[in-house]
């Protein structure tokens, strides 16, 4: 298969259709309306496309040169994607109490729970990209150990209530019991 261009329509075993948004070097990031942003390895011999999109050029559009930016300023700078917290929760906090009155409890700043929510989620997506561009995974590896991680996700949805925006949720398999 040649290399995919932004826009292109493709169809993984997996995660169903979805839109090719970004071409890196050994990865496309494609958004999956059932699972969001996810990296495929390019050499990822599953995905099927099913509507090929020509770039022209000479004619570049100013969302693809946008896209291409973001793409650099990703890679090489340390600045994440903003996350926020759901404005009912800023300033709150979590309290653990312990079913034992003898015992003491716990409170926590709902923002740094968030954050290391946040955090979770970060990590679990920079696992998904190594399985995915693993040399040496086949294919099928890789398809196991990402509906692994997408368990994870699912066992984590009730933490999207946290989310201000829901594009961010977590996102597991859909009609299936986590």
């Amino acid at each position: 298969m040649d290399t995919l261009t932004i826009g292109t329509k493709v169809k993984h075993p997996q995660y169903g259709e979805g839109v090719v948004e970004v071409v890196e070097e050994y990865t496309y990031i494609i958004k999956f309306p059932s699972r969001g942003r996810v990296d495929v390895s390019k050499k990822f011999a599953g995905l099927e496309v099913v509507k090929e999109k020509k770039i022209d050029t000479a004619n570049l559009e100013l969302n693809e040169v946008e896209q291409a930016l973001e793409k650099i300023l990703r890679k090489w700078s340390d600045v994440n994607e903003i996350v926020e917290l759901g404005d009912k929760w800023v300033g709150g906090k979590l309290v653990f109490v312990p079913s034992n009155p003898n015992l003491k409890g716990k409170e926590v700043p709902i923002d740094t729970f968030f954050h290391k929510i946040v955090m979770v989620r970060d990590r679990l997506r920079v696992l998904e990209q190594n399985i995915n561009s693993h040399p040496k995974l086949t294919d099928e590896d890789k398809v196991n150990l990402q509906q692994y991680i997408t368990r994870i996700y699912g066992s984590l949805t009730t933490f999207n209530a946290l989310f201000k925006d829901s594009g961010q949720y977590f996102v597991g398999e859909k009609g299936k019991e986590e």
